[in-house]
């Protein structure tokens, strides 16, 4: 009898504490913010994609135009090269090649300008995501908030709220 009740008490003592453990664990509250979900459907995010596509529009053009000039000059040179003298063929040729070159540059050096103003904009939607993210932190309590997760259940996703968050803000 003395070791049934023993068992009893453990028993019940086990028990107790998985329910402590149980509560205690209810009451860590974690939730994960989806950040590519920001930089897609924020209206933070579309604004500096507005005003990056504004401020390259115009290279982006003038970009379009010299390749589609470049590449008529080609078109013309691969159409008249059998009937040019042999000095004109090599004087063309020499010309479409600086031209190639001097238009890949350009088209290099608008691509890195264009990521690097992405990269600046998208850092300002990061930092303003971040303070809103922890303002639904704080104001929902929070424990913590994973931006990069492998797997997430989706009950703990709050991307929504920190979008719509981040809409309301300024």
């Amino acid at each position: 009898m003395k070791n049934f009740l023993r068992q009893c008490g453990s028993g019940i003592l086990f028990g107790a504490m998985l329910l402590s453990a149980h509560a205690q664990a209810d009451e860590f509250r974690v939730g994960f913010v989806n950040t590519d979900r920001i930089f897609r459907e924020s209206a933070a995010a579309k604004a500096a994609q507005s005003k990056l596509e504004a401020e390259f529009a115009k290279r982006e053009k003038e970009l379009n135009d010299a390749g589609t000039v470049l590449k008529t000059a080609s078109d013309k040179f691969e159409r008249e090269a059998t009937t040019l003298a042999e000095s004109q063929r090599a004087s063309r040729q020499k010309q479409l090649v600086e031209q190639d070159r001097d238009f890949q540059r350009k088209r290099r050096e608008f691509q890195e300008d264009l990521n690097s103003r992405k990269n600046e904009e998208l850092q300002q939607v990061l930092e303003k995501a971040n303070k809103v993210i922890k303002l639904v932190a704080e104001t929902e309590k929070y424990d913590a908030v994973l931006q990069e997760a492998v797997y997430i259940n989706p009950k703990y996703d709050i991307t929504d709220k920190v979008i719509k968050a981040l809409n309301g803000s300024k």
